[in-house]
C-alpha cells in the first residue's frame, strides 16, 4: 500500500511537472474573458477626465483668440450744461484705437498659445495612453504570475504529501517535509502579495478609465513582441520632428517672440476718437457738434514699456532654455527605453528558447530520479522553483519589452502598433 501511494505521488508529480513545462500559460483558475487593448484605449480617450479637461482647455484658449483681436468697447456719454436745469445736454461716443499692429500681435499670441495647449493636449493623450498601456501589461504579468504560482502549489503540495510518505516508510528524512512546507508557505505568501497587487492594478486601471476602482477586468490578451521598425537616428528624429512635448516647447518660443514683438510695440501710442452733439432742451434743436482725437502718451516707459520688454526678453530666452531641457530628456527616455526593448529580446529569446527548456529537462530528469532514488529531495525542489522563476522572469521580459514600446510611443508622438489614434 505504501508502495502503492509512492508510485502514484511520483506520477503525478511528474505529470504536473510536465505540464508546467509543457504549457506554462494554461490558466489552472479557469478562462476569462479577454480584457482587449484596443477596446482599452479607445475608452481612455472618452472617459479620462484628464485627457477631457485638456481637451476642454484647448477649447477655452482657441476662444481667447478673437477676444483679442477685437477693438476695445466703445464708451457712450450723456451730459448737460448751463445755469438752467437742462437747458443743454450733449451726446458723446468715444473709441479707442491701438497703434497699427498691435491686434495684429494680440492674435498671434493668442492663437500660439492656443497652438501650444493643442500640443499639449495631444501630450496629455499620449501620456495617459501609455499609463493605461503599463497598468495593462502589468496586469497581464500579475495573471501569468498567478498562475504560475497556483501551479507550483500543486506540485509542493504533492512534493510534500511524498515526502511525508517516503519518511514515513523509512526512505526519507524530516527535513524534506519541512523544507517542503516551507516552500508551501512561501509560495502562498507570493500568491497573496500578487492578489493585492492585481486589485491595485486594477483599481489604478479603473481610474484612468474613470470606472469604479472595484469594477472587476478580465484577462489582459497574451502580449506579443511588438516589433521596433526604427534605427536609433530614425527615433531620434521622429523626437525632433513630431514629439508634442517638444512641439509644446516649440511653439512656446513662437509665443514668447510675438509677445516680444508686442511688448516693443507698446512704444507706440494708442488713438482715441470721440465724437458728439450738443442740443438745446429749450428748442429741440442741434445747437453743435463737436469731434476730438486724442494720443495715449506713453509717458512712463522707462518703468513700464522698458521692463515690459524685459520680462519678455527673459521669457523668451527661458523658452528657448526649457526646450533644450525638454529636448534632451526626450532623447535620453527614448534612448533609455530602446535599450530595455533590445535587453527585453535577447532575454525572451534566450530564457524562451533555452533556459527554460533546459530547466525543463532538468526538472522531468530529477523527478524520475526522484522516484528511483537516484536523486535528493532538495535537488528536485531546486529545480522546481528554478522552472517556476525562469517562467516568471520569462514574463516579466515580455512586459518590460512592451512597456518600454509605449514609452516610447509616447516620446516620439505616434504608435508603432495598430492602436486606435486620439481624433482632436
Amino acid at each position: 500500500m505504501e508502495s502503492f501511494q509512492l508510485q502514484r505521488s511520483y506520477l503525478l508529480i511528474l505529470s504536473i511537472g510536465l505540464l508546467l513545462s509543457i504549457v506554462p500559460g494554461l490558466s489552472v483558475l479557469g478562462a476569462e474573458p479577454p480584457l482587449k487593448l484596443e477596446t482599452l484605449i479607445e475608452e481612455a480617450f472618452e472617459r479620462n477626465p484628464e485627457i477631457q479637461t485638456a481637451k476642454q482647455r484647448w477649447e477655452a484658449t482657441k476662444a481667447t483668440i478673437p477676444q483679442v483681436q477685437s477693438l476695445p468697447d466703445p464708451v457712450v456719454g450723456f451730459g448737460y450744461r448751463g445755469p438752467d436745469i437742462m437747458r443743454e445736454g450733449r451726446f458723446q461716443v468715444q473709441q479707442q484705437f491701438p497703434f497699427p499692429g498691435k491686434l495684429g500681435l494680440k492674435g498671434e499670441v493668442a492663437s500660439q498659445a492656443a497652438d501650444q495647449v493643442s500640443k499639449a493636449y495631444r501630450a496629455i493623450q499620449l501620456r495617459v495612453i501609455a499609463q493605461l498601456k503599463v497598468a495593462y501589461f502589468n496586469l497581464h504579468f500579475i495573471h501569468e504570475s498567478i498562475e504560475v504560482v497556483n501551479k507550483n502549489l500543486m506540485i509542493l503540495k504533492e512534493l510534500e504529501k511524498t515526502a511525508e510518505v517516503r519518511y514515513q516508510v523509512g526512505k526519507g528524512i524530516q527535513q524534506d517535509v519541512f523544507r517542503a512546507q516551507v516552500e508551501l508557505s512561501r509560495e502562498m505568501e507570493r500568491l497573496t502579495s500578487l492578489e493585492q497587487e492585481q486589485h491595485t492594478i486594477t483599481a489604478e486601471l479603473n481610474r484612468i478609465l474613470n470606472r469604479p476602482p472595484t469594477m472587476p477586468l478580465g484577462k489582459p490578451e497574451e502580449p506579443t513582441l511588438t516589433s521596433l521598425p526604427y534605427s536609433l537616428e530614425e527615433l531620434t528624429n521622429l523626437v525632433k520632428q513630431q514629439s508634442p512635448l517638444l512641439q509644446v516647447q516649440a511653439h512656446g518660443i513662437e509665443k514668447s517672440q510675438s509677445s516680444l514683438a508686442l511688448a516693443q510695440r507698446e512704444y507706440y501710442p494708442d488713438f482715441t476718437v470721440s465724437l458728439g452733439v450738443m442740443q438745446s432742451f429749450r428748442s429741440d434743436e442741434l445747437t453743435d457738434a463737436f469731434g476730438m482725437f486724442g494720443i495715449k502718451v506713453p509717458l512712463y516707459y522707462s518703468t513700464k514699456q522698458r521692463y515690459g520688454e524685459k520680462e519678455a526678453l527673459a521669457n523668451l530666452e527661458g523658452a528657448r532654455k526649457n526646450y533644450d531641457a525638454v529636448l534632451q530628456d526626450a532623447l535620453f527616455r527614448m534612448k533609455d527605453n530602446v535599450v530595455r526593448v533590445q535587453r527585453a529580446v535577447r532575454l525572451v529569446k534566450l530564457i524562451g528558447r533555452a533556459i527554460i527548456p533546459q530547466a525543463s529537462l532538468a526538472l522531468e530528469s530529477s523527478m524520475a530520479g526522484y522516484g528511483v532514488g537516484k536523486v535528493d529531495f532538495l535537488t528536485m525542489l531546486d529545480n522546481v522553483l528554478n522552472l517556476q522563476q525562469d517562467e516568471l522572469d520569462l514574463h516579466r521580459q515580455t512586459t518590460d519589452h512592451e512597456i518600454a514600446i509605449a514609452r516610447i510611443e509616447e516620446v516620439i508622438g505616434q504608435p508603432l502598433h495598430d492602436y486606435p489614434v486620439a481624433k482632436d
